[in-house]
């Protein structure tokens, strides 16, 4: 297992920082679209910098078949996917675990809104060797 630098743990932590930032102001209950526009909204007053949207090709044999689109990719290097559903399930976190895999970097933060606590709907996945 990679582990990220001690620079992508630091944005990690920024970014944990928005995002409960933004569930204290809104808490749980939106639609997903919600978080994502005042997350970018709480990323911009930070400073941290990061793309919406970020898309990721997918390659079989050596050929592109497809593109998916990351929620975030923060820093160039640490992949945010949000959601706001009742319970995180196995599929979330394969698609998470997919997105590593297509794009080879090492973290990514898999955070559900729609908890009372924003600690609880935080997975960090990162990709093994």
């Amino acid at each position: 297992m990679r582990q990220p630098s001690p620079q992508l743990e630091n944005l990690a932590y920024r970014v944990i920082g928005a995002a409960i930032e933004v569930h204290q102001v809104l808490g749980a209950g939106f639609l997903e679209e919600v978080y994502h526009k005042a997350l970018r909204e709480e990323f911009l007053i930070r400073g941290i910098p990061y793309e919406f949207e970020h898309p990721a090709k997918v390659h079989y044999k050596g050929r592109s078949v497809g593109e998916g689109k990351l929620d975030f990719l923060v820093g160039d290097s640490l992949i945010v996917e949000l959601k706001a559903v009742q319970n995180l399930t196995p599929i979330h976190e394969a698609q998470v675990l997919s997105y590593l895999k297509m794009t080879h970097y090492p973290l990514a933060l898999l955070i559900n809104f729609n908890v009372p606590l924003l600690k609880d709907g935080i997975k960090r996945i990162i990709l093994s060797s």
